[in-house]
């Protein structure tokens, strides 16, 4: 074996340095020489590392694990930037168990053959700093085209703002600062390339919904929930309150919770609810004493996290979601045992914390943070504020629904078009005209005229029709300044502008009652009516057969975080049963939901049912000229939306599908019964993809019958039979008397008037007959 010297760092430098000084000395004259002889230098090909340092390495490719358009970071249509500085701004965040290692910036993009090459440029700025600039050469102008851009990572934060940005120059001599020719159009379908790590986060319930739901993710919330042990009635009513909690906090986005029986996911974060002690040994080390919540790693995936929800039995195991659902802000450490949950207050009627008051008028203030209500700039965004109303308002001859708006804006010295722009969803509803000092001081000359010391404070009254709002809508504001040119070589833009919606202006639904008619399956899908009538759902039964299977779990817990999204607020009192229990729960809201033509909670329902599955491969469905219709345009007149049933199919098939219908109880008057069912376990994952409304669907569903199958939602039937709420007694009279009367409201209201006085006389002319009968027996003393 050959030996070897070791040198310790400092004698081994000396030597470096006593060899390698005097050659690079030589080397340099020899180098020198050959340049002043070839006035040449040519570099070697091959760069070797010099000795005692370690060589560079190579930097690893970028992988990126999230991919986000920019539509799905809410640009609903391609960023127009106009003027010489325009941009455009879109945020986006970060999972707080995440880490940003790269990023990377796909551009779509096109911009004007008019822009100068030499002085024009798009930035890309991360958080304000420029992060790129993209040149505009002449010639790739007028072209749709793509740029890949590196993101600085360390400019990525949890909250982020990416700017795009275009300074724009026609020419060299005094220009336009918002001519036409200066523009960059900024595809929506541009993608944000994310390469993340996993950052774990510590085992502690104070952290709760983290990692479970961040509301950073702008994903859909998909989350396992997993049943170790005898899942009952009381746990899954346990899983549905806490499904419901997670879906009020997905609210847009949606939440899939997908079920497993005693198996635990490889990896990612999931819910784990296990009831019994022995069970409980399996991933707790210390015995239950109670309701116990705790948080631990996934084995498998230590960046992720278990949430276990555990009970001696299954009331345990439901008091303890219940109240983590109910109290989960004031939980703390890795482990908490609920020693006491006081029973809650009951909930009363449309009293939902998402839904808009109808006793009183509510102020924009109490919708949406007041920050959110302010904006700057010639042509700032749009000012948005997302409203729910009960979907049972009933707007039959009623007055548009009232908005006192008050607002504030910076006046100009004089404008022509500058305005405050209404609407809803992107349809127009009125324009608000933003007045100049010219116009609000016209005994003011020119020379002394001044801007004043503050904002312009004003008010308008809107009205808008109660069926645009719909169960959900957005009221959208628009500041639009008017830029008045000055002149050649003074036109300067001065951001100076500014707009603000007071949050003291109202909403008013308290002229509405409730009234709706029924059923309408539509309702269902967007608010979860009638179930969420109650926000607790107090007066709902899900029924389901003792048998379940992992899709109709699933099914149900993606319906329970429906009905959270919409009230925001968990189902904490939903009850759920089987057939066999039906007698208890008949004066209740009922939610039938079944995998298989011969389950006993599908086959009960079957007498009931415009379109069921009749055996192992039978189907029978209803049809009615709903198929032939193009659009259902809203009326306030719901008879105007009847379509009856016409036709009766009967058919075998092996093909997998699913139906949603909806009718009166059989066993109540007044109260509904949904039925979700299918002929086949995975017919019911398509049923809960319709209802969510996932993108790849075609249609929706509506009406009283709706059938899915391939992906493609069909509404075979609208017939509405029986109505829920009051309208009271005279008005009730006016509705049911309509088809037959004028329109005019005052001739309504008379005949109605004659039809009561006629009433009247009837009924006293039948009790008087009623005492001189008795008088007539009475014997005389």
């Amino acid at each position: 074996m050959t030996n070897k010297t070791f040198h310790p760092p400092f004698t081994r430098g000396r030597l470096i340095a006593r060899w390698i000084v005097p050659c690079m000395l030589v080397g340099g004259l020899l180098s020198h020489t050959s340049s002043y002889a070839n006035e040449t230098t040519i570099a070697s090909e091959e760069t070797v590392a010099p000795i005692g340092i370690e060589p560079v390495a190579a930097t690893p490719p970028f992988v990126a694990n999230r991919n986000i358009t920019f539509q799905a970071l809410g640009a609903q249509y391609p960023l127009n930037l106009r003027g010489i500085d325009s941009s455009n701004t879109i945020p986006f965040s970060i999972r707080a168990d995440e880490v940003v290692t790269g990023a990377r910036l796909k551009l779509g993009y096109a911009y004007s053959p008019s822009l100068l090459p030499d002085l024009s440029h798009i930035n890309i700025l991360v958080n304000d700093e420029v992060a790129a600039t993209i040149a505009l050469p002449n010639d790739k102008a007028g072209r749709q085209l793509t740029k890949t851009v590196t993101l600085p990572a360390h400019l990525i934060t949890a909250y982020n703002q990416l700017r795009v940005q275009l300074v724009g120059h026609y020419t060299l001599e005094c220009e336009d600062p918002l001519h036409s020719s200066l523009w960059a159009n900024i595809s929506n379908r541009s993608t944000l390339e994310l390469a993340v790590n996993p950052l774990p986060l510590p085992d502690d319930l104070a952290l709760f919904p983290l990692p479970f739901f961040d509301p950073r993710d702008i994903e859909q919330l998909v989350l396992p929930f997993v049943f170790s042990g005898v899942a009952d009635n009381n746990v899954l009513e346990g899983a549905g309150a806490l499904s419901s909690w997670f879906g009020a906090m997905a609210g847009h986005r949606r939440a899939h919770f997908p079920v497993e029986k005693d198996v635990a996911p490889a990896s990612g974060n999931a819910i784990v609810f296990v009831n019994g002690a022995e069970q409980a040994r399996f991933f707790h080390s210390e015995p239950l004493a109670g309701p116990t919540l705790a948080v631990m790693p996934n084995p498998q995936d230590p960046s992720s996290k278990f949430l276990l929800i555990m009970g001696r039995n299954s009331e345990e195991l439901k008091q303890a979601a219940i109240a983590l659902a109910a109290g989960n802000q004031t939980l703390s450490g890795r482990v908490a045992l609920i020693t006491q949950f006081a029973e809650l207050k009951p909930r009363v009627p449309y009293d939902a914390p998402r839904w808009l008051r109808t006793d009183r008028p509510v102020a924009f203030g109490e919708l949406i943070d007041e920050k959110q209500l302010n904006v700057s700039g010639y042509s700032p965004d749009l000012i948005r504020i997302n409203v729910r109303t009960p979907p049972d308002l009933f707007a039959w001859r009623e007055k548009n629904v009232p908005i006192q708006l008050k607002y504030r804006y910076t006046p100009q010295p004089t404008s022509v078009n500058s305005s405050l722009l209404f609407s809803v969803d992107d349809l127009f509803m009125k324009s608000m005209p933003l007045f100049a000092l010219d116009d609000l001081y016209p005994e003011q000359t020119p020379a002394t005229q001044t801007l004043p010391d503050q904002d312009i404070p004003s008010q308008a009254l809107l009205e808008v029709p109660l069926n645009t709002l719909k169960s959900s809508a957005q009221l959208q504001f628009r500041y639009m300044y008017d830029y008045i040119k000055q002149g050649e070589c003074r036109d300067i833009i001065i951001d100076n502008v500014r707009g603000l919606i007071d949050p003291e202006s109202t909403i008013d639904l308290t002229s509405y009652p409730h009234f709706k008619a029924m059923p309408d399956l539509t309702s269902f899908v967007d608010s979860g009516w009638p179930y969420t009538r109650l926000a607790d759902l107090s007066e709902t039964a899900v029924i389901m057969d003792k048998q379940f299977s992992a899709d109709e779990v699933t099914l149900y817990l993606d319906l329970m975080g429906l009905m959270g999204e919409s009230t925001g607020y968990p189902a904490l009192a939903v009850t759920v049963t089987h057939i066999d229990g039906i007698d208890a729960v008949s004066n209740k809201d009922l939610l039938v939901l079944a995998a298989g033509a011969e389950k006993p909670a599908l086959t009960y329902w079957n007498d009931f049912l415009t379109g069921s599955y009749t055996g192992a491969d039978g189907k029978r469905l209803g049809t009615s000229d709903l198929l032939y219709k193009r659009l259902m345009w809203p009326t306030p007149d719901p008879r105007n939306a009847i379509v009856p049933q016409r036709a009766t199919i009967n058919y075998d098939s092996r093909g997998s599908s699913a139906i949603v219908a909806g009718f009166e109880s059989p066993k109540v008057p007044g109260r509904s019964v949904v039925v979700v069912a299918s002929n086949q376990p995975e017919g019911l994952k398509q049923a809960s993809s319709a209802i969510l409304k996932n993108e790849d669907f075609q249609g929706t569903v509506g009406g009283s019958l709706s059938i899915v199958r391939n992906n493609k939602i069909d509404q075979l039937v609208a017939d509405q039979t029986y109505y829920t709420g009051d309208l009271g007694f005279f008005k009730h009279i006016q509705w049911v008397l309509s088809p037959y009367l004028p329109a005019a409201p005052w001739k309504a209201a008379l005949i109605a008037l004659l039809v009561l006085l006629v009433v009247f006389a009837v009924v006293t002319q039948l009790a008087r007959k009623v005492l001189r009968n008795r008088k007539a027996r009475t014997p005389k003393a």
